[in-house]
């Protein structure tokens, strides 16, 4: 019989805290079972090839949430730097109320497994390629040339994910904010040209 799906949730829940909190190395599979509440045999029956496979699962998830998070913001941001200075906000409030013991479960993996893991390199790509489309939509409904919007889209999805690293190395949502602030008075600067 096979274990029932309601499994495979709770060990990706599990695994994004753990890897958010530890890194990829530190967080082993008895730690994801033991968090996950599942039973080991559904660890494996839902990611046959383990640890990977679970980090692969993790990455989309958290992938997923971060582009409809900024989705959602964009629904209300004034302007794209609006926007940017929002989605900081929000990861300040979350990384405090962590008490800043929770970085980007993307980054801890992709920092530790790309790129020598395809699957997982490939998961992180798709990742970041879907939040960045959210940011370079919003650039271009301000008028910017979609070229131009995706190449800002990145520059702020890589700003803001270096101010994370550094937030948490500071204890401070600071980082957060003025990265923020600075994308959104360099795009104001780009749309006056």
């Amino acid at each position: 019989m096979a274990p029932p799906q309601k499994h495979r949730v709770p060990i990706i829940e599990a695994a994004l805290r753990l890897f958010r909190q530890n890194g990829y190395a530190a967080t082993g599979v008895n730690d994801i079972v033991d968090h996950s509440g599942a039973p080991k045999g559904s660890l494996y029956y839902h990611f046959p090839q383990g640890k990977p496979s679970i980090a692969v699962a993790a990455i989309e998830e958290a992938g997923r949430r971060a582009a409809a998070t900024l989705s959602e913001l964009a629904d209300t941001a004034a302007s794209p730097g609006e926007l940017v200075k929002a989605h900081a906000a929000l990861l300040g409030k979350w990384m405090a109320k962590s008490n800043f013991r929770d970085g980007c479960p993307m980054t801890t993996v992709l920092l530790e497994l790309a790129p020598q893991d395809r699957a997982i390199s490939e998961a992180g790509r798709n990742a970041y390629a879907a939040r960045n489309v959210v940011l370079a939509e919003a650039l271009t409904r301000s008028g910017f040339a979609p070229s131009r919007a995706h190449s800002l889209a990145l520059l702020a999805t890589s700003a803001l994910q270096g101010a994370l690293v550094q937030s948490r190395v500071e204890r401070s949502a600071a980082p957060l904010q003025r990265a923020a602030e600075e994308v959104a008075r360099y795009f104001e600067s780009e749309a006056a040209h």
